[in-house]
């Protein structure tokens, strides 16, 4: 396994968030984290990248103890994307990405040949090499959340944590974005993603791991995890888990009275 997760209890200073978390994530796996606002998603994943102290448990990867690893070698291997933003700067979408680089370069060293040679792979393989030129402030916020998994993606990092990287987006970057995390998967690269939409885990997760309270309520194969009890369980409404013909997938619409 890349990364393993051991006992974990997590929070900011007296607060526990979380506790008794374990999970594992393996190359070329997409993992999908569910749980409901202010559950502790966002909390988890800074302490899974070093950003906070464990407070209990073990975070390993690739079996080393990460509280054990500098934070170059945690950058290295890992990279983190947030929710699509606008930006206060006009870099151009080539500068964002290579940005991302700043893992391999030592201190005040400038981007080289093959970090720009880095960059441009990556905006290749996201499909938005044309937006290279662009101002990053001027494009839609669907290119923006491309453009930040670019960025993460130009330090060539094995495991991918992506917070909520539908949030905001119309329909058709939606489905752009969940595209790109399975392509990414069949790269090798092992991402872990949380969502708010469990159609999302169904549609491009091969497991899913769910948080309630503090604890984790579930974790196993998205088909087989992602059920109307649990949804029902995580964020206290009735869901209608069911199969359509022709798609892969079922779909998740809740119950409204």
């Amino acid at each position: 396994m890349l990364l393993q997760v051991e006992a974990l209890a997590y929070g900011y200073g007296d607060r526990i968030v979380g506790s008794g978390v374990s999970f594992d994530v393996a190359a070329g796996e997409v993992l999908c984290l569910l749980g409901p606002n202010g559950g502790g998603k966002t909390t988890l994943f800074k302490t899974m990248l070093g950003l906070l102290p464990a407070r209990a448990g073990r975070i390993r990867l690739d079996g080393s103890d990460l509280g054990r690893l500098s934070r170059t070698e945690i950058a290295r291997a890992m990279a983190a994307v947030s929710q699509a933003h606008a930006a206060y700067f006009p870099f151009t979408v080539r500068e964002m990405v290579v940005m991302g680089r700043a893992s391999r370069l030592g201190p005040f060293a400038a981007p080289g040949r093959a970090d720009m040679a880095a960059a441009e792979r990556a905006l290749a393989t996201l499909g938005i090499g044309h937006l290279a030129g662009a101002v990053y402030t001027e494009i839609s916020g669907g290119e923006r959340q491309l453009a930040l998994i670019a960025r993460a993606l130009s330090g060539e990092p094995r495991f991918l944590i992506m917070d909520e990287p539908t949030a905001s987006l119309d329909f058709g970057n939606q489905a752009r974005v969940l595209g790109q995390i399975r392509r990414l998967a069949r790269a090798g690269i092992a991402v872990l993603f949380s969502t708010h939409d469990p159609g999302h885990a169904l549609l491009c997760a091969d497991r899913v791991i769910a948080l309630h309270d503090g604890r984790l309520a579930a974790c196993g194969p998205a088909a087989e995890t992602v059920t109307p009890a649990l949804l029902r369980q995580i964020y206290g409404v009735d869901v209608v888990v069911a199969p359509v013909p022709g798609i892969a997938a079922p779909i998740c619409a809740p119950v409204i009275d």
